[in-house]
């Protein structure tokens, strides 16, 4: 399996302040096809909902993992997709004015989807199977199906919303909790158990295998965004918790970018750290919580060091290090610890 050598061509975290009028983000590296968007200011005008735009469901089509709300349509948000980033208007979530910093976090996907016929449900997907992650949209039948997800490798972790029914959540398979479990991106709540979900199957190099639950496979349009793990490029893992400031160590293979976990065995948010945002230092401090509107925060909860080769725990709450407690994560990398000219090639430092 080759080694992707630079993860900023498939994933970036950019940081922007807004003009409250039209502005072109740029500096991306490449044009996105998820952009997933918060506002961060303690003292903000705009609106604090999280917002994400694809390039499969299409500009102004905005999802938010605070919340069960359907997509909308908001005609001043991500308005265009361009080569080294996007488009916003004046809208709160985006652009609301001046004196409004926000933080983006962009994946490349395929581009431009084309229909897969995997599945017993023919699916609309970009696919980058470089990177291992795909877009893919289809419309659920409410009861037991397949769909295809174009990765070519099995997915390790899922992320679905029903885009027309306001009272589903936004379920989250991961590898870790195994195929009887699901999350919610937009709840605190622990993994919960259900056939319903998944029918207890985990999914292949090339289908999805979907329970009768609307928040996977209501009769209705669907998004699922998914992720195969990529050697020097994504991870998608768990840890216990030691309840200490000296941490657990997390062995990734690379230096973080980008980590998001939750706890699974009992109630905690969902965390999201990145190695913009603390400015480049450890301890890597400052987070966001996907499933709450909140500002940015810095007071040590989710404190932790990025590494070389992964990352280290570095405070004990209990949504993050409880002693015995089980966690699980997402992360991809700024640096992979070994490139693909060999393993006497070290390129990626700690902080």
């Amino acid at each position: 399996m080759a080694i992707i050598d630079k993860p900023s061509d498939y994933f970036n975290t950019k940081l922007y302040t807004g003009t409250g009028s039209t502005l072109n983000i740029t500096g991306v590296g490449f044009q996105p096809d998820l952009v997933w968007t918060k506002l961060r200011d303690t003292t903000a005008e705009g609106d604090m909902d999280h917002a994400l735009v694809d390039s499969v469901r299409g500009v102004t089509k905005t999802l938010r993992s605070n919340t069960t709300a359907a997509e909308g349509t908001e005609a001043n948000s991500l308005t265009a997709f361009g080569s080294d980033g996007y488009t916003v208007g004046n809208n709160g979530k985006f652009n609301y004015s001046s004196s409004d910093i926000y933080v983006s976090w962009n994946w490349l996907a395929g581009g431009t989807a084309s229909s897969n016929t995997d599945g017993s449900i023919t699916s609309s997907v970009s696919a980058n199977q470089d990177a291992g992650f795909s877009i893919v949209s289809y419309t659920g039948t409410g009861a037991n199906a397949t769909v295809g997800h174009g990765l070519g490798s099995a997915p390790r972790m899922m992320i679905f919303k029903n885009r027309d029914e306001g009272a589903e959540g936004w379920f989250v398979y991961h590898e870790s909790i195994g195929n009887t479990k699901r999350l919610l991106l937009n709840e605190t709540g622990a993994a919960t158990t259900s056939s319903t979900f998944f029918q207890d199957t985990s999914p292949t190099s090339s289908i999805i295998t979907l329970g009768s639950n609307h928040g996977c496979n209501g009769p209705d349009a669907m998004i699922c965004y998914a992720f195969a793990e990529k050697q020097g490029y994504s991870k998608f893992g768990s840890y216990t918790g030691n309840g200490s400031t000296d941490g657990p160590f997390v062995y990734t293979g690379f230096k973080p970018a980008f980590v998001l976990g939750k706890r699974t065995d009992s109630a905690g948010g969902w965390w999201l750290s990145d190695n913009k945002r603390s400015l480049g230092f450890n301890l890597n401090d400052e987070y966001l919580v996907a499933d709450s509107s909140n500002a940015e925060q810095d007071d040590g909860s989710f404190a932790s060091d990025f590494l070389s080769n992964g990352w280290k725990a570095r405070y004990n709450n209990g949504n993050f290090n409880a002693s015995g407690g089980s966690y699980i994560y997402m992360a991809f990398a700024e640096n992979p610890f070994v490139t693909s000219t060999g393993s006497g090639s070290l390129p990626a430092t700690a902080r």
